[in-house]
């Protein structure tokens, strides 16, 4: 009987590894995260801008109460502050991470300040700060504002294989989704898929009203759906190469929201650039 030891094992040898002049490829991961950097404005005379002062410390304290209240959301209106203070609010709060356009009459953008969970809203007539996980209209507006999901409607191509049982799946969840409950996450990077059963998913999902861009490392991209509580996020590395392709069904993405921790975190950063100031 002939022993195995005497023949070298499968996979190895000439031509199982790579020539010592090639380097072997990786894909490109994320890089680049955007970090906090205090930013003390320069007041030259803390009276002349009392309104931005006062507006500022309580929109920390807000931040406070938004972090130990269960996300209670406050808001202040900036329209008829006067130019130095206004101009003071935009210096100190400048731009974070996530930004959203929200579709309605009136269309609102959103921008989140450098301190997470202080948004700032503005559209036509609209010039305000909202504090909490997430403005209210992003999450009053996504699914709606427009027609509604084509479903099993949506003309189907040739090629289409997987798309209706998922849609099936996220139908249920839909239907079936309380508020308070974990979201239900469809990981299109790890199931089978032709491109034209995502391109009719998105036409039987339908769009929704809201769109959101979250830059961390690389960015996330997050597209409400027509179907309640249907949200597509895209995670993308820094060479805007496709990393992660999901569908969520929940209230709104968790990598959209300010977290208690975070709010807790602005309020202290907003006193501190007060103390500087005064």
């Amino acid at each position: 009987m002939s022993n195995g030891f005497l023949f070298p094992p499968a996979g190895f040898g000439p031509g199982s590894q790579p020539l010592d002049d090639e380097e072997l490829s990786y894909m490109a991961l994320p890089s680049g995260m955007r970090t906090y950097v205090p930013h003390l404005p320069e007041v030259g005379d803390p009276s002349q801008v009392t309104p931005a002062l006062k507006t500022l410390a309580d929109i920390a304290g807000a931040c406070e109460i938004a972090a130990t209240a269960g996300g209670e959301r406050a808001e202040f209106d900036l329209s008829a502050m006067d130019p130095a203070s206004r101009a003071l609010m935009a210096e100190t709060l400048g731009q974070g991470e996530v930004s959203m356009k929200l579709r309605g009459v009136p269309a609102l953008m959103v921008q989140e300040s450098v301190f997470a969970g202080v948004w700032m809203l503005a559209g036509v007539g609209i010039d305000r700060i909202e504090v909490g996980p997430v403005p209210a209209e992003a999450v009053r507006r996504a699914h709606g504002s427009g027609a509604p999901a084509p479903m099993l409607s949506a003309p189907r191509p040739a090629g289409v294989v997987n798309a209706p049982a998922l849609l099936a799946e996220l139908a249920d969840q839909s239907a079936n989704w309380r508020s308070g409950g974990m979201p239900h996450v469809v990981n299109l990077s790890l199931l089978p898929h032709t491109e034209e059963d995502l391109l009719w998913l998105d036409a039987a999902l339908g769009k929704g009203a809201v769109t959101i861009l979250s830059r961390g490392y690389g960015n996330c991209r997050i597209s409400a759906c027509a179907l309640p509580q249907v949200w597509r996020v895209q995670f993308f590395n820094s060479m805007d190469t496709l990393i992660l392709d999901t569908f969520e069904v929940t209230a709104i993405p968790e990598v959209a929201l300010a977290a208690p921790e975070d709010l807790a975190d602005s309020g202290e950063r907003i006193r501190e650039v007060l103390e500087a100031i005064r």
